[in-house]
């Protein structure tokens, strides 16, 4: 017990230091929470319209359009301002259930609100892709950005559980209309939480990636990441047989009341929540194919048991089991898929993965009844056991090469891409420009630079606040995003100013050889960095003047 708190504690920990990421997580809660207590409510409208088979029908029609229009939404990502997509998808969410609440309020035509259920399903499949390709911008370390996606699925655990029995409350006391009512002032919520970041992120493409479906195929193209897609795609393949399977368990199984396919479904999410400890264990692992490998065996294992179990209480055991596997899972392939694609093409890829994914809940909810009739619920558990482990047993060498070779510094390549100097960058120089990266944390009221001194290493900076002194007094402020130390380098002159941390601050540093060869190398850097040069002279040649 006190492994797993001090596991989450150290998780809370690395992530509580950065405010944004903070904000974009008290956002995803809004946006898990709405996305399934929004799906439940449409279920149950559906089914009081028409039973069973209406139900199933409206819910493999409404993934259809996720599917297909998943991949194109995160095109915005190449066009737009991640933040500002983020900020996009929430405010798209909010008036698109508010739209729902409205028709329902008004006794719409069902085909109406059918037709307006396709918007809230669109505007929620913005939401995971943007913040997976946004997260590397905002996070400092790479153990910060581990850390957030261990967060988001801790979240999307809890929401599993939680959301579906708070929507049972408010069914119970009031309508789906009421549900749709609150899913769009909690996606309004999460918009204003995340309006502060509007801006950021920006995508700066590479030019042999003009069209957005050139962009798409070489996502398709890189080995690697279509892996990875796939196989986080056949874990919804699963997902999507199983949300069919738990009634069928509960009512065909068991024997017990409806009410206990809730109960079930809840135990699968509960499981993620009851992991937490173990997928705070991945943060700052170099290699995540080993915990891969372990969750699959362990869902494998669980889901052959659910089968074989003829009590309630061993069934909620095994599925709680499933559900923290799955956890595990789902976090260590996100994040591997986060670094082997190509960073100015990550937008694409997730936007990929959720397309993927929709499609594969569809199909998994359509062969599910399938698998029942023809062998009855083992075979069909059968199946949702051996799905997974069968394709990574297949993927094998070729999986554990990823982990091996997964090594892209996405955070730092956020980061240089952050500043003006090094943006018109193309992806493989920029890469090779991050791995020369060199971390440096600088306890406040510290010298990085002293003035006079010889200049060896230009600096970038992930965090703090530093101030930069000329003969005693402030000449300016710089912060994260910002850079500092390029004039010594580029007129091989001694330091013209001391840069001092205000706070404690993370540092990237570059040394002379790695800068000079970017500058030098690339017309538009070095005209860039000649102008920041310039610039930074005449800042201090005017202090100069002013004394």
């Amino acid at each position: 017990m006190y492994t797993v708190i001090a596991s989450m504690r150290y998780v809370l920990g690395t992530l509580g230091g950065n405010r944004d990421l903070r904000r974009v997580q008290a956002a995803f809660v809004a946006h898990n929470c709405g996305e399934y207590a929004s799906w439940v409510a449409m279920l149950v409208y559906a089914y009081a319209q028409g039973g069973v088979t209406e139900s199933g029908i409206v819910a493999t029609v409404m993934l259809i359009p996720a599917a297909v229009f998943a991949p194109v939404m995160s095109s915005l990502g190449q066009h737009i301002a991640l933040g500002t997509t983020l900020f996009a998808a929430y405010f798209a969410q909010a008036v698109t259930s508010g739209l729902v609440a409205v028709a329902l309020l008004s006794d719409a035509p069902k085909l109406v609100v059918y037709a307006l259920l396709v918007g809230p399903s669109v505007a929620f499949t913005m939401t995971r892709p943007t913040q997976s390709a946004f997260a590397p911008s905002l996070a400092r370390t790479p153990e910060e950005l581990t850390a957030t996606n261990v967060v988001s699925g801790w979240i999307e655990s809890a929401s599993i559980f939680a959301a579906p029995a708070l929507t049972g409350v408010v069914l119970a006391v009031g309508s789906e209309a009421v549900v749709f009512a609150l899913v769009g002032v909690a996606c309004l919520g999460g918009a204003l939480l995340v309006f502060p970041l509007r801006g950021r992120g920006g995508v700066v493409r590479d030019e042999r990636d003009e069209d957005s479906d050139a962009s798409l195929s070489s996502v398709i193209r890189d080995p690697q990441a279509r892996l990875l897609i796939l196989l986080l795609g056949a874990e919804c393949i699963a997902i999507g047989a199983l949300d069919v399977l738990v009634v069928e368990l509960a009512l065909g199984g068991l024997d017990l009341g409806a009410d206990w396919a809730g109960y079930l479904t809840a135990a699968f999410g509960a499981g993620g929540i009851l992991a937490v400890g173990l997928t705070a264990r991945l943060v700052g692992l170099a290699r995540l194919a080993p915990s891969l490998v372990v969750s699959l065996a362990i869902w494998s294992i669980a889901f052959m048991g659910v089968a074989a179990v003829t009590g309630a209480l061993g069934a909620l055991a095994l599925l709680a089991v499933a559900g923290g596997s799955r956890a595990i899972f789902d976090v260590a392939g996100r994040t591997l898929l986060q670094r082997v694609a190509r960073p100015d093409l990550l937008s694409r890829a997730f936007g990929l993965l959720e397309g993927v994914q929709m499609a594969a809940l569809a199909v998994g909810s359509i062969l599910a009844p399938l698998l029942v009739w023809i062998g009855g619920l083992p075979l069909a558990f059968g199946f949702v056991a051996a799905l997974l482990p069968l394709f990574a047993l297949a993927a094998g060498r070729s999986l554990l090469g990823i982990d091996r070779h997964a090594t892209v510094p996405v955070v730092q390549i956020a980061l240089l891409r952050s500043l003006p100097l090094f943006a018109s960058l193309p992806p493989p120089t920029l890469e090779s420009l991050a791995r020369a990266l060199q971390p440096v944390v600088v306890p406040a009221g510290s010298d990085v630079i002293r003035e006079g001194e010889e200049g060896d290493r230009f600096y970038v900076i992930a965090s703090g606040e530093l101030e930069v002194i000329r003969d005693g007094r402030v000449a300016a402020i710089r912060r994260r995003s910002e850079g500092f130390g390029e004039i010594a380098l580029m007129y091989d002159i001694p330091r013209t100013a001391t840069v001092r941390t205000r706070s404690e601050s993370q540092l990237y540093a570059l040394d002379r050889d790695a800068f000079m060869l970017a500058v030098t190398g690339h017309v538009s850097v070095q005209g860039a960095a000649r102008d920041l040069a310039d610039a930074r002279l005449a800042e201090l040649a005017r202090m100069d003047a002013a004394s």
